[in-house]
């Protein structure tokens, strides 16, 4: 019995929608985490690119459980000294672009290296309903109907 092993030219990838309203956002990022790098199909091969391209809309009314909303606090540094700066998940979902939040968490997922940020450029995040990618017709995923824990 040999392993079987995908080849870039075998792979087809399909379009996933995902309405994120509701949605807890850890439970959302494994998810589409698994979808962008194709764990999800039998023929998954860890060094090819075989995931699926992943939309989500409505990435403002996402969800997170606790007081993560305040407590939770994503920091940098300004390489300045005394330059370390932090907003709270709730700071940065109601700024200017909420879709950050879901795409750091899922970017944080991915494994590290070419073929990851490969697989990020697979990932479109909405803020609101709207999505320029009807020409592509994707299918709809219904991320609350797979465990009742997904939906708050």
């Amino acid at each position: 019995m040999k392993t079987y092993s995908a080849k870039p030219a075998d792979v087809q990838k399909r379009w996933v929608l995902i309405d994120a309203e509701g949605l807890i956002l850890g439970r959302l990022a494994t998810i589409v985490a698994n979808r962008l790098r194709g764990k999800h199909l039998t023929t998954f091969t860890p060094h090819v690119d075989m995931g699926d391209n992943v939309i989500i809309v409505n990435a403002e009314k996402i969800k997170v459980t606790g007081k993560k909303l305040t407590d939770k606090v994503f920091y940098w540094h300004t390489n300045h000294p005394g330059g370390i700066k932090g907003r709270s998940i709730g700071q940065l979902l109601g700024g200017a672009h909420p879709e950050r939040v879901i795409e750091k968490a899922v970017e944080r997922m991915i494994t590290r290296g070419p073929l990851g940020r490969q697989q990020m450029r697979n990932l479109r995040v909405y803020a609101g309903s709207a999505h320029p990618h009807e020409g592509q017709q994707p299918e709809v995923l219904d991320v609350a109907s797979l465990n009742p824990k997904n939906k708050r």
